[in-house]
């Protein structure tokens, strides 16, 4: 029983991390900048985020749900802005493309910038409940147990797509030259700054 939760989790995560966003272009342009461990980590940070909006769901914390629905604008507000930042980071970064010593965030950075970008997408929760509704996770039936065992499904599932995502990038990172990889920040950069500034003026607060 617990099994069949923790595939319906695995499958779950996986499906909800793969859709190519903000998140997969920070992977992507992290993993040609810093290789294969800051693309991971970039991914480690949104399976974090994913985890704790599948906890919310998946227990059925509707109080903690509904605040964060309610406060939705505000909080999606600072992911805008935030996506502005990384876009313009992204930009003015190394026109060498590869990030040195001297300007390389640190790898708790990495996670964290990451998971706060996921976290600030509070409609993630929306869909984690109906998806766990239609499995019957979240009724008086389920135990602790079950719950549990989807939640850590869904967040290795979301684990597993980015290390496919970051494996796959670092196959090609060592034949891409520094023009490649300066068009590749250029690119990166301006999706992100249009996504962020999207974000923005798509909100009615």
């Amino acid at each position: 029983m617990e099994t069949a939760f923790w595939l319906r989790g695995l499958i779950i995560g996986f499906s909800i991390a793969a859709p190519v966003g903000p998140i997969g272009m920070l992977c992507v342009r992290r993993t040609l900048d810093a290789g294969r461990v800051a693309g991971l980590l970039s991914g480690l940070g949104a399976a974090s985020a994913d985890a704790i909006y599948g906890f919310i769901a998946a227990f059925g914390l509707a109080f903690v749900s509904a605040v964060l629905v309610t406060q939705q604008a505000w909080i999606r507000l600072a992911g805008g802005l935030f996506l502005c930042y990384l876009g313009i980071d992204t930009l003015l970064a190394d026109p060498g493309g590869r990030v040195n010593a001297t300007n390389s965030p640190s790898l708790a950075g990495i996670y964290l910038s990451t998971f706060f970008l996921t976290l600030t997408n509070p409609m993630t929760i929306i869909s984690f409940t109906g998806v766990f509704a239609a499995l019957g996770v979240g009724n008086v039936d389920t135990s602790y147990l079950s719950a549990g065992t989807l939640v850590l499904g869904v967040f290795i599932g979301s684990v597993l797509w980015w290390l496919v995502l970051s494996s796959a990038v670092s196959m090609f990172r060592s034949r891409l030259g520094p023009d490649w990889l300066r068009w590749v920040n250029r690119l990166s950069g301006l999706i992100l700054l249009g996504l962020g500034v999207f974000a923005i003026l798509s909100l009615r607060l």
